[in-house]
């Protein structure tokens, strides 16, 4: 980018010798690619060794179809909660989710799982690296859906879980892995509406069926779609097979 005519601005009055400056600055930010394109606050400093922040980004992108994968918001966790290392070009952001801390969930949530299930995510990470309990996060999250500060899906949308590596907490709250999957927002949604008994439970110890509700009739419920191969046959679509997740 040429400079030229705003060297030239010692000649002009002062106000547009500052419109000029900042013109510049701007101009600057733009192409180093500092100008945020989410609405979310950019982390100040980050304490994430470089290392970990390239393998926890690789992972939060495997959990998204490839050309989603190329335009999503990246997060990787540090110290003191979620940092965003990348920006979103297309409305999607990758963040591995950690519902309790020996989970580990890769998630790729479209513009409306940005607005509502981020902060969410955000705000139980923040806790946690406080040192809140599981029973103290749960019930400051509870408060702030209660308040309106957080803020449950009002719209149709898809979190893309298409990670080989989902290690996530069954019905039963213990953690096991999971197929490849795909899970669209259905706030209140329970399993009896979608023709599923959650109390009967297959080897994995999700519902039985094609398809099930995740947050059985919660702000936060979403209906879990299996895509992927599994190491049992429930919550397997056999048309897919191991293709689609790889």
């Amino acid at each position: 980018m040429k400079t030229r005519p705003c060297a030239s601005a010692v000649k002009l009055p002062r106000m547009l010798r500052v419109l000029c400056g900042c013109f510049l600055a701007f101009s600057t930010q733009l192409a180093a690619g500092q100008v945020s394109s989410v609405h979310i606050a950019a982390p100040t400093s980050s304490a994430i060794p470089p290392e970990s922040a390239t393998a926890e980004t690789a992972l939060a992108l495997s959990a998204c179809p490839p050309e989603v994968a190329k335009g999503a918001a990246v997060y990787v966790l540090g110290r003191s909660g979620y940092e965003r290392v990348r920006d979103s070009r297309n409305g999607f952001t990758a963040i591995v989710q950690h519902t309790v801390p020996t989970a580990q969930e890769p998630r790729c949530m479209d513009a409306e799982g940005t607005r509502t299930w981020l902060p969410r995510i955000l705000m139980v990470a923040e806790l946690r690296a406080h040192g809140k309990s599981q029973e103290e996060i749960q019930k400051v999250v509870a408060d702030a859906v209660a308040k309106g500060l957080l803020q449950p899906p009002r719209r149709f949308g898809v979190d893309y879980m298409l990670s080989t590596k989902n290690r996530v907490p069954n019905e039963k709250g213990v953690v096991t892995p999971f197929p490849p999957h795909v899970m669209f927002y259905a706030p209140y949604l329970t399993n009896a509406d979608i023709g599923v008994d959650r109390t009967n439970l297959g080897p994995d110890g999700n519902p039985v069926g094609p398809a099930f509700v995740a947050g059985d009739g919660s702000p936060y419920a979403l209906i879990i779609v299996p895509v992927g191969s599994h190491s049992t046959t429930d919550h397997t679509m056999l048309h897919c097979g191991s293709d689609a997740a790889e």
